[in-house]
């Protein structure tokens, strides 16, 4: 399946997303010639009420300036989605929607069952845009992808090196198949596996993948890293940085109950801080 229409969340509230991280989703989405909708939220907060609070601190008031801050953050971001978007001749469309935060993850999962990939930016402080990626990766049913608000360099966003992570199970099977059209398109495909000496070796080898791969046109570099004390998500970070991946393929581990959604500790650490773009599927 080729990636055709691509959603991008930005948030508003309570930063708005960087400039710089918009202008790397409309990069993805013209390096694959697919078009864009960019989703974001004017974030309406309860009223709650205290007789002493609002005499105190203006409780009302704050409020209402707050939503203001992302009404105004929300148009700001969509108004240099389009410009940019235009400007590199990327089929978009704008979205704004109302709602509280506790029904924001719900809405973005919703809108991502109807689109190929869904981009989601990360920032050092954005605990909410953590929520948002989790429940889409875990509730969609798509490919999502998990990048730095902060790019590391001023580079365009490249295909260049992509790495997939491979351990044999399911969900990196799925991150496999989803990213295909992605790994067609990369100059170099480097699979790796992380090995854990504690743990029983598998039963299946890379170089099955690596046929599998070879089916599709994909020539696959085959690697093992062994962890060496360090965390799965360690090693990954440290692999990518090493070899200069532009993008990581992975599966990503967890499961969902209602709204308690749970992520695997290596699945947990990448979406907290990705180190770069990072393709995860579920």
């Amino acid at each position: 399946m080729a990636f055709n229409d691509a959603l991008l969340h930005v948030s508003s509230y309570p930063d708005p997303t960087p400039v710089a991280a918009v202008e790397q989703a409309i990069d993805f989405a013209a390096a694959l010639g697919a078009g864009i909708s960019a989703l974001t939220f004017k974030v309406e907060i309860p009223l709650t009420s205290n007789i002493v609070a609002d005499r105190l601190l203006d409780i009302p008031g704050m409020i209402a300036a707050a939503r203001r801050r992302s009404a105004a953050h929300a148009q700001n971001l969509i108004g240099a989605f389009e410009s940019m978007a235009t400007k590199r001749g990327v089929t978009h469309r704008q979205i704004i929607v109302s709602c509280t935060t506790l029904h924001l993850p719900d809405i973005v999962t919703e809108r991502a069952r109807m689109h190929d990939v869904t981009m989601v930016p990360i920032g050092r402080h954005a605990d909410l845009q953590q929520q948002v990626a989790e429940c889409v990766i875990l509730g969609s049913g798509r490919p999502t992808i998990v990048f730095p608000e902060t790019p590391k360099n001023s580079s365009s966003f490249s295909l260049d090196v992509v790495g997939v992570a491979w351990d044999f199970s399911r969900s990196a099977a799925r991150a496999v198949a989803d990213a295909v059209p992605l790994l067609q398109r990369a100059k170099t495909v480097r699979v790796v596996t992380i090995t854990q000496k504690k743990l029983p070796h598998t039963r299946s080898s890379g170089g099955e993948l690596a046929e599998h791969l070879a089916c599709h046109g994909i020539e696959a570099v085959l690697e093992e890293e062994d962890a060496a004390g360090r965390t799965i998500g360690q090693a990954l970070e440290e692999y990518a940085t090493a070899h200069a991946l532009d993008l990581l393929v992975m599966g990503a581990y967890g499961h969902s109950r209602l709204r308690d959604f749970i992520l695997g500790g290596a699945t947990r650490s990448i979406v907290a801080n990705p180190p770069l773009p990072v393709l995860l599927s579920h």
